[in-house]
């Protein structure tokens, strides 16, 4: 007996039925991806050979033959990965064949493999153009330029299925006196899931490692996604969540040119996120929507940096100097570029250097913390 399925069927019957392991013995584990190597890059392309030889399509000059690997490579969503996926690179394949027989082309080149993704963009793309749409009307509100206190645009992904995209979302931090700590707004709302509570929970963790060695890590600081209305989970947005939190303790406006994604840990070290080409696509449609300066740009964790695979339009903006994109690695390193200011340094006192971001930052939490003391010593004094 054969049964054919998803893996995470396979475990769940493993797991939960006894019988099952005793019947199907063997495993045939199929990868969705294989290595970026030359003898993988020639099995994909026989494979596509095949399809074309079967369909009477027509055949693919070196041009074509290369946009169909890169194709592959982003569809493994890694450069140093292929996608295996082969019925979706051969329904690429086919609709490149049909616009070359529509131009009489001989051969499919590189310009009819974008037309053909292009197209199924589009077909796809109805609930991105409508969310493109409210940021562009100003009905969700994305901020391109100038520069806010307690203000970084986050990215976030949505997943579809047949479509997957990125937008830009404002993240807001405010801050004040207070026991609470930071305090999650999306939980309280109960649109928080597990691994964007443990995120708030490991950004927290940060804050008292980096300001709460000489005093209590003593606020209130309320965080959460402007405009959200649906569920939030993942924790790619914590590293944005530490630089708005900064951004209010410190009273810096950070730059609204730049977005921002990256999860972190509590020695503030930026860690992968997934969707990061979709991220970026995201935030330079609604900064090109609005007229590129030249200064707009993304910051993303340099883990990231192999699974870059951006379209055609991004990378011609990136190489004339008209969009950006950094690696970070640490939130120092962050908070600097989207600032301006250094992070700082500890003195030997275990103090932060005056006019640091982190200097200021700690200076703002002693006097809340000597606010509070003395509030609890003379409870009827004016604040």
């Amino acid at each position: 007996v054969v049964v054919i399925g998803d893996r995470s069927i396979y475990d769940l019957l493993y797991r939960y039925d006894s019988d099952f392991s005793k019947v199907f013995k063997v495993l045939a584990d199929f990868d969705s991806v294989m290595p970026t190597t030359r003898a993988h890059a020639r099995d994909v392309l026989s494979v596509l050979r095949k399809v074309a030889a079967d369909e009477a399509l027509l055949p693919m000059d070196r041009s074509g033959m290369v946009a169909m690997l890169e194709e592959a490579v982003r569809q493994g969503r890694w450069q140093r990965r292929f996608s295996s996926r082969f019925s979706d690179l051969a329904d690429l394949q086919r609709e490149a064949s049909h616009l070359a027989k529509r131009e009489g082309a001989e051969q499919i080149g590189a310009d009819h493999v974008a037309a053909a993704h292009e197209a199924y963009e589009r077909r796809h793309g109805l609930t991105e153009d409508r969310t493109h749409d409210l940021i562009t009307d100003g009905v969700i509100r994305v901020e391109t330029e100038g520069a806010r206190v307690g203000q970084v645009n986050g990215l976030a992904v949505y997943d579809l299925g047949h479509h997957r995209f990125g937008t830009p979302a404002r993240i807001t931090a405010r801050v004040g006196l207070g026991r609470e700590g930071v305090v999650n707004i999306e939980r309280q709302a109960g649109l928080s899931g597990p691994t964007h509570d443990k995120g708030v929970s490991i950004l927290t963790g940060f804050l008292r490692g980096t300001f709460a060695q000489r005093v209590p890590l003593t606020m209130s600081c309320s965080i959460t996604f402007e405009q959200s209305y649906g569920g939030i989970d993942g924790d790619s947005a914590s590293s944005t969540e530490v630089y708005a939190i900064l951004s209010a303790l410190a009273g810096l406006a950070i730059r609204q040119d730049l977005a921002v994604t990256g999860s972190v840990d509590q020695h503030g070290q930026v860690q992968a996120i997934g969707g990061v080409n979709e991220k970026i696509e995201g935030f330079f449609r609604v900064c090109a929507s609005r007229e590129l300066t030249g200064s707009q740009g993304v910051l993303v964790p340099v883990a990231n940096v192999a699974d870059l695979q951006l379209g055609r339009e991004v990378l011609e903006a990136v190489s004339g100097g008209r969009f950006h994109i950094w690696e970070v690695a640490t939130i120092e390193h962050g908070i600097e570029l989207l600032t301006g200011v250094p992070a700082g340094k500890l003195d030997d006192r275990g103090g932060w250097s005056e006019g640091s971001v982190y200097g200021r930052c700690q200076r703002r939490l002693e006097e809340m913390a000597e606010l509070m003391r003395a509030a609890a010593k003379d409870p009827g004094r004016p604040g």
